[in-house]
């Protein structure tokens, strides 16, 4: 029976990678800073608690991580924890650097220092590629990240990158682009619409008010990204992959099936206000996700509009 540890287990990400994980006959350590107080709501949400060994883990600290991964000896380490939000990394940029970068670092030396033949999957962010206009971004793309999130998103991979030439490692990062489920918070833009118009369809009286609505993204499904992640670890050559759909949206597009699936037209309830503006944003983002199918098999099974009206029917899960 393989081994996984994944660190930051109870995020939407780690939840559904961990059931994936479970299907497929792996024993799962979760980790998180506080495996005693957490709640592991995700977890609960998709039944699988019971079957995750927790454990303690603060990747900002070396010798916590060093302990942990010398008791468990995993086969394959999942990084999906640090920061996950680019709005609040402008409000809290060091501690995003030292959550994504450090313990990226943190993770690569202690399996580095261990000796163990283990396989590392870091999470990357197409926030890396920062504004490519109407080009589509492959593993080729410059990073030019305009937000402290992608900043250390990009330092993160090139870490990752470094330890696999130097030390030989098989550690790959995954430069995903959004990609959502009912386990998102609603912190997270597309669960905060999918929440405000099942409450207006529920009687609620509120307008939803959201910053520019213009901006366009590459929207997929989580379970299906996951998935992409276990894959580069099963491939003989540790690489980079981007992991996307292919297929660009607006906003107002996403706004329009989460509305239309509630049976409300949402130009009566959204508004858009320049406040919410970020200081930097990407106008637009379009991924080439040519190379995960190629040499992985990957593709997206679900499209934006698929996932605005699952997310929809599972917003009460």
């Amino acid at each position: 029976m393989k081994k996984a540890l994944i660190c930051g287990v109870s995020g939407q990400d780690g939840a559904y990678l961990a059931k994936l994980l479970l299907e497929k006959g792996y024993e799962v350590y979760g980790g998180s800073r506080d495996a005693q107080m957490a709640s592991f709501r995700n977890l609960n949400r998709l039944g699988i608690q019971q079957q995750i060994k927790l454990v303690s883990i603060s990747i900002n600290d070396f010798r916590s991580v060093l302990q942990t991964i010398l008791r468990v000896k995993p086969d394959e380490v999942y990084n999906l924890a640090g920061q996950s939000s680019v709005g609040l990394s402008f409000e809290q940029p060091v501690e995003t650097l030292e959550s994504i970068s450090v313990g990226t670092l943190n993770l690569l030396e202690a399996i580095r220092f261990s000796n163990l033949p283990i396989k590392f999957y870091n999470a990357g962010s197409s926030e890396c590629f920062g504004d490519t206009g109407s080009i589509a971004a492959d593993e080729n793309t410059p990073f030019r990240p305009r937000s402290p999130y992608g900043v250390a998103k990009a330092a993160a991979f090139w870490q990752v990158a470094n330890y696999r030439e130097a030390y030989q490692l098989q550690a790959c990062t995954g430069i995903l682009f959004n990609h959502e489920s009912p386990l998102r918070p609603e912190r997270f833009v597309t669960q905060k619409i999918v929440a405000a118009a099942c409450r207006i369809a529920n009687g609620s009286r509120e307008t939803l008010t959201l910053g520019n609505i213009d901006i366009a993204r590459d929207w997929g499904w989580a379970p299906d990204y996951v998935e992409a992640m276990w894959m580069m670890l099963q491939h003989d050559k540790a690489d980079d992959y981007v992991i996307a759909t292919g297929h660009t949206h607006k906003l107002r597009d996403f706004i329009r099936v989460v509305f239309k699936r509630v049976d409300l037209n949402w130009e009566d309830h959204v508004r858009s206000d320049p406040s919410f503006f970020r200081p930097t944003d990407i106008a637009e983002g379009h991924a080439n996700p040519a190379k995960a199918y190629a040499k992985l098999g990957w593709t997206a099974q679900h499209t934006m509009d698929e996932v605005g009206k699952l997310m929809v029917e599972g917003y009460n899960l």
